[in-house]
């Protein structure tokens, strides 16, 4: 009798088996109409949230959200924390966002019936003016990947789950650093002329801008360089990027200790902490700064582009980030993999207290 019931159902699934994958067909393979419905929705919301986050309108940006759902609430809180950080920093920092200007790429829409997913990457240019000079503008680019799933109700489109990494991850604390201090000293300095620095500095900053990710140009795809892996799912892909920049872009030698070839990667190629002990160590790079951000901020403007920034947390290394620019007042830029960043001010998005920071001139 098992045997016999078994056969039953085996062959009720056989029966039942066509006529679910129509219907798997269906929801994965949707019209160019719905498609391109789909995605205009997406590029309005981001660019709506976006508006909203430098308005500080939160009433906006709750509305877009599923609040019943616990996913829909987490994605809302995040934003809000977001807009929050945002305006901190640029507090500190002297400055105000003057747009930020979101550019979707849907890579893969699927759903039906009002009801869908999406993946898809943003390029984002963060444009910021300092307020004793509102007519200069300066531009970032941060890229994010994004998992998306969005219902039309009664034509009114809600996010119902969000995630993507973001680098405004940690909320600023100023509480020990006399934030009107630094703002003044920063608004005070003059740009920098970066056109006379080395040939290899130049090159280095080609190769960053060109395959830092989502947060690239169009023009280069928004890809990472193909001839590396990606390191992302392991843990990290920044430092495989920095030694990339140092070694394509720079043209720095490898060695047995730092290299990468068709069997991987060696630890100072790949991992954050090993690759800024063997810079130091090895004579190729020195410090020119050590210790929390209050302590550092100064020494930041002798950075030069084709240095790097190395991030400490709890006594280890978790980040790189190459320097590849400065603004109108000769704040450094950094360019870096996860989260994807494209002449970014060197502390945006790492502003915790707890967090010290080496500043690393390299020896070209």
């Amino acid at each position: 009798m098992k045997c016999i019931s078994k056969l039953l159902i085996l062959l009720l699934c056989l029966v039942l088996l066509p006529s679910n994958l129509a219907r798997a067909t269906v929801i994965e393979e949707l019209e160019e109409d719905e498609k391109a419905e789909v995605t205009k929705a997406i590029e309005e919301i981001f660019n709506k949230r976006n508006k909203a986050l430098i308005d500080k309108d939160l009433e906006y940006i709750q509305s877009i959200y599923d609040m019943n759902t616990k996913y829909g609430t987490w994605a809302y809180e995040y934003e809000v924390k977001k807009s929050k950080y945002i305006h901190n920093w640029a507090e500190k920092q002297g400055v105000k966002f003057k747009e930020i200007k979101p550019k979707v790429i849907v890579r893969r829409i699927r759903g039906g019936d009002g009801k869908y997913s999406a993946n898809l990457i943003c390029s984002t240019e963060y444009k910021y003016s300092y307020e004793n000079e509102e007519d200069v503008i300066n531009t970032s680019r941060i890229g994010t990947y994004h998992t998306l799933k969005l219902e039309n109700r009664d034509g009114q489109w809600i996010i119902t789950k969000e995630w993507y990494k973001d680098p405004f991850g940690d909320s600023l604390n100023l509480d020990n650093i006399k934030a009107d201090d630094i703002k003044q000293y920063i608004i005070s300095q003059e740009t920098r002329d970066l056109s006379n620095i080395e040939e290899r500095r130049k090159n280095a900053i080609e190769y960053a801008n060109k395959y830092c990710g989502a947060a690239s140009e169009e023009k280069y795809g928004f890809k990472y360089n193909k001839k590396y892996r990606d390191y992302n799912p392991q843990g990290g892909n920044c430092a495989n990027f920095a030694s990339q920049i140092l070694f394509e872009g720079a043209k720095f030698k490898k060695n047995g200790a730092w290299n990468y070839d068709g069997k991987g990667a060696t630890g100072p190629w790949l991992n954050a902490d090993k690759f800024k002990n063997y810079w130091v160590g090895s004579g190729r790079a020195s410090v020119i700064a050590h210790g929390s951000y209050e302590k550092v901020y100064k020494a930041s403007y002798k950075l030069l582009p084709g240095d790097f920034v190395a991030y400490e947390k709890k006594g280890d290394i978790t980040h790189i980030s190459v320097v590849t620019g400065v603004d109108s007042k000769g704040y450094s830029l950094v360019t870096c993999h996860n989260a994807d960043r494209n002449n970014v001010p060197w502390d945006l998005g790492w502003s915790d207290k707890k967090i010290k920071f080496w500043l690393v001139h390299v020896n070209h």
